[in-house]
């Protein structure tokens, strides 16, 4: 019997996440193919590999075994393909965030990886979430509780948003209109909380959340940052105190067998610790200047 990757691959998806529909996401597949994928699998296995529910699928002992299986392939594809991404021995740990939280980790680097680490770290930045249980990344920097049971968590802090504006009132700040986000960044909570209050008052947008905060800088408008990005960029002011539905945790999460790696553990371990450093400006707690 000889089962492909690519057919296992499929399997994970569908057995961690519950269900075909929810698997569209991820394989980029639609709901009617994966689902002759699967049944065409337990055909191959020759038992079936989930029990079919209204509320979605769940593994069979079958399943399961294959499940626990399947993720030793993967890991060891992992590694495959880590090997192939250059000779050297280091192990590379890839580090999801958002653009600010990507930046911040950027700035603080020594704290995070050294030359003598013997290993190499890797930034993944996005707006969107990185998918840790298929290895995409090592470590992602998160604003929720993971809930998949194959990830593994430690909540690290809060986060709070505030209104900035450029020190010099001209332009659009002078007027008290906004800068907004489109694209990728306009998903993103805080983006979603200027549109539904202060819409009617965008009048320039940028496509990334750092074209935005130059468009303020430079006295385009107003717009909402991180407090760690606006409170530690002189170019700019705090307008008001942080807004209470814009507070969030920040959690770091690792796939739950990597979590104890060496590697994965030392880097996690430093980030935690930069973030625990930096709580206050994390928090807002600087004083509105």
């Amino acid at each position: 019997m000889d089962i492909g990757w690519d057919d296992l691959r499929l399997f994970l998806d569908v057995a961690r996440l519950g269900g075909l529909s929810a698997a569209t996401g991820t394989t980029r597949l639609s709901a009617a193919t994966l689902g002759r994928r699967v049944t065409a699998l337990e055909k191959q296995i020759g038992e079936p590999l989930f029990v079919r529910q209204q509320t979605g699928y769940r593994l069979t002992p079958v399943g399961e075994e294959l499940l626990r299986r399947a993720e030793d392939v993967e890991a060891a594809m992992q590694s495959l393909t880590r090997w192939r991404e250059g000779n050297l021995p280091d192990r590379i740990v890839r580090v999801s965030a958002g653009p600010w939280t990507s930046a911040f980790v950027s700035a603080h680097i020594g704290e995070i990886w050294t030359v003598d680490d013997g290993i190499r770290v890797e930034l993944v930045t996005t707006t969107e979430r990185v998918d840790i249980g298929r290895r995409a990344a090592d470590i992602g920097i998160r604003s929720e509780r993971p809930t998949e049971q194959w990830l593994a968590g430690r909540q690290s802090g809060k986060v709070a948003h505030a209104i900035y504006s450029g020190r010099h009132l001209i332009n659009g700040i002078a007027a008290g209109l906004f800068v907004g986000v489109t694209g990728e960044g306009a998903n993103v909570a805080s983006a979603r909380w200027l549109q539904a209050h202060h819409g009617d008052r965008i009048a320039v947008r940028g496509n990334n959340t750092h074209a935005v905060r130059e468009l303020v800088a430079a006295g385009a408008g107003l717009s909402v940052f991180p407090c760690f990005v606006g409170d530690s960029d002189p170019r700019l002011v705090r307008v008001a105190q942080p807004i209470p539905e814009l507070k969030t945790d920040q959690w770091i999460v690792t796939h739950h067998e990597e979590r104890h790696s060496p590697p994965v553990r030392k880097v996690a371990d430093r980030i935690a610790a930069l973030v625990r450093a930096h709580q206050p400006l994390f928090r807002g707690a600087t004083p509105i200047r």
